[in-house]
């Protein structure tokens, strides 16, 4: 499978050691996309034309930058889906929690996705999980996309859904194959 990397999300690797940098990214963590004027050094030089004022591309640089600079710890590979699925319990009924975050994720508005995707990356940062930042940014880019709709929320629950009921089969054969037998 071919990653599809984003500009943007290379830049702000190059900056993953710079304390400083990372401190002003993080001051736009709870604000409003594109009103943390710390971050205006980092962000708006690499702000593509397509981006006007309170566009969402120009929200998405922003909150992928804040995002980033919370838990800068890459992967090249799954999305968020999948980075979720990644933190099950092979327990399957100690998931419900994680399930309901994720769902809420899943159904999140554009206008609150901030909200979610905060909460959703700060959770992943506490199971010590990797992000896909490339793929993050652009699907972050496509949420609201009206000729793309619901088309990264159907790929995140594929992702996630597809591994739990993967994770609850491998459950289920290894507790049969564990039950006493008749014999």
């Amino acid at each position: 499978m071919k990653v599809l990397t984003h500009n943007f999300i290379t830049y702000l690797e190059t900056l993953a050691e710079d304390r400083a940098a990372l401190a002003a990214l993080r001051r736009g963590l709870g604000q409003r996309p594109g009103t943390a004027p710390e971050m205006y050094p980092y962000v708006v030089r690499l702000l593509p034309k397509e981006a006007y004022p309170n566009s969402w591309i120009e929200q998405s640089y922003y909150l992928i930058a804040a995002l980033y600079a919370l838990h800068p710890q890459s992967t090249v590979t799954g999305n968020l889906g999948n980075h979720f699925a990644n933190t099950l319990d092979p327990n399957p009924d100690l998931n419900a929690a994680t399930e309901r975050r994720f769902t809420a994720l899943l159904t999140a508005h554009m206008d609150d996705l901030p909200f979610y995707l905060r909460h959703a990356i700060s959770f992943l940062k506490a199971k010590e999980q990797a992000i896909n930042w490339h793929q993050l940014m652009w699907d972050v880019r496509d949420w609201g996309h009206p000729d793309r709709q619901n088309r990264v929320q159907k790929q995140w629950a594929t992702q996630f859904w597809r591994r739990r009921n993967e994770d609850a089969a491998v459950t289920e054969n290894v507790n049969a194959e564990t039950q006493p037998t008749d014999d």
